[in-house]
């Protein structure tokens, strides 16, 4: 692509990557946010189950996590794959 044509597709999608980025990475912070504090307030009330609790909270962390990923994996695509 060349010219104006060229500079327009590039600029969307360098915003397309950047809110799919941004946009991407609020879910997994919150919800991990969300999962860390249940725990720990879990843990203090019962200190006995704390072993479990951390298995769980850990396993759930990751889990969220593969969404911040699916995003990174998309706007990298987004960035760098040229479409002809």
């Amino acid at each position: 692509m060349e010219g104006i044509t060229g500079s327009i597709v590039a600029a969307a999608r360098a915003l397309g990557a950047g809110l799919c980025m941004g946009l991407g990475a609020i879910g997994p912070a919150i919800g991990e946010g969300n999962a860390v504090g249940k725990a720990l307030e879990g843990m203090a009330r019962n200190p006995e189950t704390a072993g479990n609790l951390r298995t769980n909270m850990i396993l759930g962390c990751a889990i969220t996590e593969t969404t911040g990923i699916y995003s990174l994996v998309i706007s990298l695509l987004l960035m760098f794959v040229k479409i002809k």
